[in-house]
This record gives structure tokens, C-alpha cells and sequence, in this order.
């Protein structure tokens, strides 16, 4: 295994647990997969240490191996993720189905190279995500080279790889045990390329750009997806698959979204708790709330209205918005405000020491515990 940080190439904590762990590669995956940075070597390279360090943060025994004895400590227990290949079906646990990755639909001696659909990220901010938008994409798609027409040779059709006979696999005999892996040399195509194509370098496709607008509907949140048809790679038919947009929502100043509720932070001064207050909050709508702010409340306590969060994207029912309270304080007095203070103290009289009666208890019966070991 390459020398290299599992926790650090997945950007997270070591004490991350397993949700995090899944969202943090999901974005990553996404970011760095070959159809979406094609010829680019480092992104290929960092999408695989991304899938490595998956793999094995993701299994309870692998991960607790490489906690306590590191990368070592895996191979020596056979646990190496480098023979990992089936990146189809590792995808549709994550993502879903509907979405292809180039190994999922695709079978042994099929003649397209790539899948018709796939995945792309698009970053909203968060009023995009709360009301809608109309949203300019700009796509990368993949369609065959016209030079080859699509097989990805200068001359002819590719020809039946001689380590696999066309299998797609190899296997491998130890004692009574037969294993199968995919075949190194064609990469489970099935076949080879010896005479590639200078229009597109033997990969059968070459890329094509393109921008359009998408109409994002109000209450969209982080991680769902967006269907948009006919703009997915093309095939050897002409026909288009489709793109599906992943939503990732920017976060806001002052609002924080949880679902469909929304909480602002509203901080309050000090002698607004002790008194009470009326106090103008914002909304999501641009009109003014009236929190009522009743005398001794308490620090992180919460107040809800209802109806003025975020609408489901589904159901247009809208969820809360949570006004959580933080006390203030003065950080510097001037004199005449700590004389202020101090005639306040005076005027509560023994009220405004507490402590004092608590405490002289504690003193006597200290003193007892003293006298008695004296006595003794």
C-alpha cells in the first residue's frame, strides 16, 4: 500500500464515525471520479486513495486493525484493498441505482465504452436552496469518437485478449482454492487495444461541452438529486442518457438548516434576561418576528415558530424556525457603570450573596471535623 493518511485523504477526524466517514467519501468520490476529471492522472489518483481509505474506515475490523498497528498491520492480516475492482456495485450502495459509473450496467463484450448516465455535483448557495432557482450548468458529457467509431482502434475492431480469452478474468490456483480477479492486462474487457486511436487515444470516446439552464425547485437540500434528461453521455446510437445534478448547499450566516426547520442564534444582553424584552428577529421571508422574551430565561433556550422554516420539496409543507437565545455579557465597565452595579448589589442585600449561609455551614462543620480529630 502507498504511504499515505486514510483519515487525512478523507478530510475527517479520526474519531469520525460511520456517517461521516460515508459523507465524506461520497463528496470526495464525486469530486476526483475519472468521468467527471477524464486524463486528468492526479485526480485518478487521488479517487483512488479515496476509495482505498473507504474501503477500509468503512469495515469495523479493518479500521480497528489500522487504528492500532497502521497499513502494516493490514497487510500482515491479508487485508490490503489494492485487489478492490467492483467499483459498480460499490457506487449503487452509495449512490444509488439510477446512477452509473462505467461497470455497472455495462456487461463483458459490450460494445459501448462508458455508461450512459452519470453523476455531476452542483453547489447552490443557501437562498438558491431555500426558494428555487434557474440555474446555468455547465456540462461535460462523453460521446464516441467519430474517428474510430467508438471501438477505440486506428484500423479494424479491438481483438480478444490472450490472458483471458476474452473472459474478462483470470484465475488463479492455490492448492484446492481457485481464485478469480479481473484481468490485469485488459481490464476486464475482454479485449485489447493493440493499434489505438490518435483521434482519441484508444478510448473509444472523446468529450464534448455544453451549457444549459436547470430549473432547481424550492426546498432542495444537501445530497438529493436532480434528474435531468437527455443530458448524459451519448451512445454509439446517438441516443443520451441522463445527468443527474447533486445538490451541495452553502451555509448561511446566520441561519443553520436542519431539514426543513431553520435556527438563528439570537444573543441577548445580560440585563434584557433579567428584565424581559421584545426583541425583532429576521425570518426567512424578510418580515420582522416579535420574540417575546420573558424575565429569567435561560441560556440556550428555544423558541419556536411555526410555519417559517424551509417548504418540502415535496409536500410544500413548511417546517420551523428555532430562535435559540445566547446570554451576553459586558466584557469592560466604565466607572460609572460598576458603581451602577455595585449599588444594584447592595440594594438585593444578602439576597445577592448566596453563597455566604451555604458556606458558613460548610466552614462549621469543617471546624468540628478538626476539633474532633484533635480530641481524638
Amino acid at each position: 500500500m502507498e504511504d499515505f493518511d486514510y483519515y487525512e485523504i478523507l478530510e475527517i477526524e479520526r474519531t469520525s464515525d460511520k456517517e461521516v466517514i460515508k459523507k465524506a467519501y461520497r463528496k470526495l468520490a464525486l469530486k476526483y471520479h475519472p468521468d467527471r476529471n477524464p486524463n486528468d492522472k492526479q485526480a485518478e489518483e487521488i479517487f483512488k486513495k479515496v476509495n482505498e481509505a473507504y474501503q477500509i474506515l468503512s469495515d469495523d475490523e479493518k479500521r480497528q486493525i489500522y487504528d492500532r498497528y497502521g497499513k502494516k498491520g493490514l497487510e500482515q492480516n491479508g487485508m490490503s484493498s489494492s485487489g478492490f475492482s467492483d467499483f459498480g456495485s460499490f457506487f449503487e450502495d452509495l449512490f444509488g441505482q439510477a446512477f452509473g459509473f462505467g461497470t455497472r450496467s455495462r456487461t463483458k463484450g459490450s460494445s459501448e465504452k462508458y455508461e450512459s448516465d452519470f453523476l455531476a455535483r452542483l453547489d447552490l448557495s443557501f437562498k438558491e436552496a431555500v426558494f428555487g432557482c434557474k440555474k446555468q450548468v455547465k456540462n461535460t458529457y462523453k460521446k464516441p469518437c467519430s474517428s474510430c467509431k467508438g471501438n477505440g482502434c486506428e484500423n479494424g475492431a479491438p481483438q480478444t485478449c490472450p490472458d483471458c480469452q476474452g473472459q474478462g478474468q483470470v484465475f488463479i490456483r492455490q492448492g484446492f482454492m481457485t481464485f478469480g480477479q479481473t484481468c490485469p492486462r485488459c481490464k476486464g474487457e475482454g479485449s485489447i487495444i493493440t493499434n489505438p486511436c490518435k483521434a482519441c487515444k484508444g478510448n473509444g470516446f472523446v468529450t464534448a461541452e455544453e451549457s444549459f439552464d436547470v430549473d432547481v425547485p424550492a426546498g432542495v437540500d444537501n445530497e438529493m438529486r436532480l434528474r435531468v434528461s437527455k443530458r448524459g453521455n451519448e451512445l454509439k446510437n446517438g441516443a443520451r442518457g441522463d445527468l443527474y445534478l447533486v445538490i451541495y448547499v452553502q451555509d448561511d450566516e446566520h441561519f443553520i438548516r436542519n431539514g426543513t426547520d431553520i435556527y438563528i442564534e439570537i444573543p441577548v444582553f445580560f440585563t434584557q434576561i433579567l428584565l424581559g424584552a421584545k426583541i425583532d428577529i429576521p425570518s426567512l421571508t424578510g418580515k420582522k418576528l416579535e420574540l417575546n422574551l420573558p424575565p429569567n430565561s435561560k441560556d440556550k433556550e428555544q423558541f419556536v415558530f411555526h410555519n417559517e422554516g424551509v417548504a418540502d420539496v415535496n409536500t410544500k409543507r413548511k417546517g420551523r424556525l428555532i430562535a435559540q437565545i445566547s446570554i451576553t455579557y459586558p466584557t469592560n465597565l466604565n466607572a460609572k457603570q460598576k458603581s451602577l452595579l455595585e449599588e444594584l448589589d447592595k440594594s438585593f442585600g444578602i439576597h445577592s450573596k448566596p453563597y455566604e449561609n451555604i458556606f458558613q455551614e460548610a466552614f462549621e462543620k469543617i471546624k468540628e471535623w478538626f476539633n474532633d480529630k484533635k480530641k481524638g
